[in-house]
């Protein structure tokens, strides 16, 4: 049976807050009038004004409670019943546009409940506005419900007085089974989220993230929602318990409840059509069209979902972009891609700069008894079409996956490789370093992309994009050291056992030339680390350059956090920091993430040094000025040889039969795909090599080497 309570007429638009929960002499204006001080120019109503706004049909239980500015105009005041304390700007007689939505300044056949709103809006058919304080140019049209609660939270994961922790809103990462629940906030950045689900087995870590977002937030009742400046709302249902920004704009949702939508003039997020967002934080710069339900999610900066996505449990890193298909219980890094209404990401880990493709079932099924699988994917995570995956799964950076259901948990160590289910020979085929032997377009090309699409404007984590940087060179001596002890077949194979999770073979292909490849890439990596480090500060002599290198000789273990990468003794030394009370609150942490940004290429400039003497088996004795003009020469070589790569795996698509049969000259196909001589990315890439040459040149003789 549903509950309907009787109250008397003239109590509606009062006693917002329960009495018990209001401090002694406090009213329930207390904390509205903190968030919107009380202005000077308000007064109240004149005689005049009250009978201007009965004649245009306006009705208040209490016309003593509603305050205008001095330049408001009752006659922009039409059909609008007014319950409970109202303040009003200015209104003038001015009209309003924004995409051709052109509506008058004034509030038109609105019920409007206790709010604060701003100058020159220009409001109508709102049917029902409740506890709002609403900003300066706000455009809102044909909206059924905008109100807000005593006990509104807008998205954050905390608990107003009186409420019990049942009742907190939480996002279960990673796991379906809420093993890794984290609890989201407004400005919760990747790495948040990553230490708190990551380290969840540390209850006193767990406990400090826990006192810093609740601190964040006033658990006190009677907040009021709030609309910012210049924001335009149209033609939506349901708005609830929601926090919007400046610059929005929403059109067409049908359901929007307990979110925070962060835009401001410079960073607008929009909300489209058909949209239901559930218990939601949603960062600056954010898309969000065309019928997407999202629940308990976090959606970082500039990040998209579109054409019917359906994000739930999950956290979206910046820059990311999901399209049409589902995503539950799954953590993603920044910069990730999946379109396509067949796609599926089920309880996992994306350390990002991936992309899924179409058909792709990632975590499909539970190979235990219960639903707490987890797939974990470091970045450059590619699986191919109609690829089928099974938990638990992990797969080292830029895996790549070619068509198939594989048919058990796999664990895939070596970076750079092309995984393949070899279903006609019964066996898992590995070929390590497909990128840089058949593919180094697109590995070039992503590195360049997502550098170039990143439109963070407060790039609080530094995040790498370079293919070649500590975590993946870490990789590739991993990979060394187990790829030089197996056996290699006179056609340059080996098999191997503990990647998947069956009886049947797995074999790795292109042995003997993955080694060198590898042992190529880590040297390649370190001199040109030592080549930035010299061009950003002009040495004059090689023992000026010697002086500034490491003398340490270990090489350093390093973790992904959330996009950013870090040296694994910062993250140990920082987190005992948090425990012991050293760190107090979020921006602390988000202060931590700056220090090491700007520590980074110092520490990657370390790594790459060391890299390069394990690799070459020396001593830093041994690094001379000989050395370094042979290893310039051989970084040259290499660079050439990626740039040929890059030119020759574009090439494909203009000499393959199968792709050419489908134009009927050559003009036709330069018509369609654009002449590889005028590939403005090749050109750029050939014009970097000759860059290089030169500065090599330049080193050499300034260096005396």
């Amino acid at each position: 049976m549903n509950i309907i309570k009787k109250h008397p007429v003239n109590e509606l638009g009062y006693n917002f807050i329960e009495a018990k929960y209001l401090p002694e002499g406090k009213d329930e204006y207390y904390l509205r009038f903190q968030q919107n001080p009380q202005r000077k120019d308000y007064r109240n109503l004149t005689s005049m004004e009250i009978e201007v706004l009965v004649r245009n049909r306006n009705t208040s239980d209490d016309w003593n409670k509603i305050f205008v500015d001095e330049n408001f105009k009752p006659e922009l005041v039409r059909g609008c019943k007014f319950h409970g304390l109202i303040r009003i700007g200015k209104l003038e007689p001015y009209y309003l546009e924004f995409h051709n939505l052109r509506m008058p300044v004034g509030l038109y056949n609105c019920t409007i409940i206790s709010c604060d709103i701003g100058d020159n809006v220009s409001f109508d058919n709102v049917n029902y506005l409740s506890h709002y304080i609403i900003g300066n140019e706000v455009m809102i049209a044909n909206v059924n419900e905008l109100a807000s609660t005593d006990k509104a939270k807008f998205g954050n994961g905390v608990l107003s007085d009186g409420e019990e922790e049942r009742q907190r809103v939480v996002m279960e990462l990673c796991n379906e089974n809420g093993g890794r629940r984290v609890i989201p906030f407004d400005g919760m950045l990747p790495g948040d989220a990553h230490l708190w689900s990551k380290y969840i087995a540390d209850e006193a870590l767990i406990s400090k993230f826990q006192e810093f977002t609740d601190k964040e937030f006033d658990s006190r009742r009677g907040h009021y929602a709030q609309i910012g400046d210049r924001t335009v709302i149209k033609n939506c249902k349901i708005i609830k318990d929601v926090k919007i920004g400046s610059d929005a704009y929403l059109k067409g949702a049908n359901k929007l409840k307990n979110l925070t939508i962060n835009s401001d003039e410079n960073r607008t997020s929009q909300i489209g059509e058909g949209c239901e967002l559930v218990n939601g934080i949603i960062g600056y710069g954010c898309r969000i069209f065309y019928g997407v339900k999202a629940v308990r999610f976090v959606m970082a900066s500039h990040s998209q979902l579109k054409y019917g996505a359906r994000l739930i449990n999950s956290y979206l890193g910046n820059n990311s972009t999901i399209s049409c298909c589902e995503v539950l219980n799954s953590f993603i890094f920044p910069a990730h891609e999946q379109h396509h209404n067949n796609s599926f990401l089920c309880a996992a880990l994306v350390m990002g700069q991936s992309n899924i493709a179409a058909g792709a079932t990632i975590g499909s099924n539970h190979n235990s008894r219960s639903p707490d699988g987890e797939i974990v994917a470091n970045r450059g995570f590619w699986p191919g079409l109609c690829v089928s995956l099974k938990h638990n799964s992990k797969f080292a950076s830029f895996t790549i996956l070619a068509k198939g259901d594989f048919p058990a948990e796999l664990n895939i160590s070596v970076p750079f490789s092309l995984v393949s289910n070899d279903v006609s020979n019964d066996k898992l085929l590995v070929m390590p370093g497909y990128w840089f032997m058949y593919n180094m377009y697109a590995l070039e090309r992503n590195a360049w992309k997502y550098v170039d699409r990143d439109r963070r404007t407060n790039k609080i984590q530094h995040i790498e994009y370079d293919y070649l940087a500590p975590d993946t060179v870490n990789e590739l001596f991993d990979a060394l050291k187990l790829l030089q002890t197996l056996t290699i077949t006179e056609a340059g194979t080996a098999t191997v056992k503990g990647w998947e999770n069956t009886s049947r073979k797995t074999e790795i292909i292109k042995v003997p030339q993955s080694i060198t490849l590898f042992k190529e890439l880590i040297q390649y990596y370190g001199v040109m680390e030592i080549l930035k480090h010299i061009r950003q500060n002009k040495f004059e002599s090689f023992e000026e350059l010697k002086k500034t290198l490491s003398a340490k000789i270990q090489r350093s273990q390093w973790l992904n956090i959330g996009g950013q990468l870090m040296p694994d003794e910062e993250v140990k030394k920082f987190l005992f920091n948090i425990k012991a009370g050293k760190v107090n609150d979020w921006n602390a942490v988000h202060e931590f993430y700056k220090k090491l940004g700007v520590a980074y290429e110092t520490h990657k400039l370390h790594h790459a040094y060391t890299s390069l003497l394990e690799i070459l088996n020396i001593t830093p004795r041994q690094f001379t000025p000989a050395l370094l003009k042979e290893l310039l020469q051989q970084l040259l070589t290499t660079r050439a040889w990626m740039c040929k790569g890059i030119y020759d795996s574009r090439a494909k698509d203009y000499s393959n039969p199968f792709r050419k049969m489908v134009y009927e000259t050559n003009e036709e196909m330069n018509k369609v795909l654009g002449r590889l001589e005028d590939n403005s990315f090749i050109q750029q890439q050939m014009a970097g090599l000759d860059d290089l040459k030169k500065e090599v040149k330049s080193v050499v003789r300034k260096l005396k080497l």
